[in-house]
């Protein structure tokens, strides 16, 4: 028996086609990305979360001399978020990532660690999370769920 999985984005050409919230998004992304401490890959992320109270939380990548021991943007927003608001459902889900000097259109999305952190706290919520993912400049995805980046995914159900 052949099953079939299919999964879908949807590119936005630009920053411009972006509505007004998900240019804050966008902007507050950006700005954290600008900060992100980076010191030993020079890769730079940046993430805003909107909250359904219409609050926006962002963060940033935290490295460490001891590889793994830092934490990507996605993670260091969302687990803040778990901490501070553990009952306010999570929206939408803005990251940008790029080399700290170099310009690349090529929309960055998150790392699977991410991603299954995302999907937790989903699975936490009972409703998606929009994902956006850009880099610093062209198109920029936007799925409905993480679990179309994340297709045969791992939860609580198999515990």
């Amino acid at each position: 028996m052949q099953k079939e999985y299919t999964t879908s984005f949807e590119a936005i050409e630009s920053y411009e086609h972006l509505d007004e919230t998900e240019k804050k998004l966008f902007d507050s992304a950006q700005k954290f990305r600008a900060i992100a401490y980076a010191p030993y890959s020079n890769f730079t992320v940046g993430c805003a979360i909107l909250l359904e109270n219409g609050e926006i939380i962002s963060g940033s990548n935290q490295e460490n001399a001891a590889y793994p021991s830092g934490l990507c943007a996605e993670r260091t927003t969302i687990f803040w978020i778990g901490a501070n608001f553990p009952e306010v459902k999570i929206k939408k889900l803005f990251v940008i990532g790029a080399p700290r000097e170099a310009l690349t259109s090529v929309p960055i999305p998150p790392c699977g660690a991410c991603r299954q952190s995302i999907l937790e706290y989903e699975a936490k919520q009972s409703d998606p999370i929009e994902i956006y993912f850009a880099s610093l400049g062209g198109a920029i995805y936007k799925t409905k769920s993480i679990r179309d980046l994340l297709p045969f995914s791992f939860d609580a159900s198999y515990l």
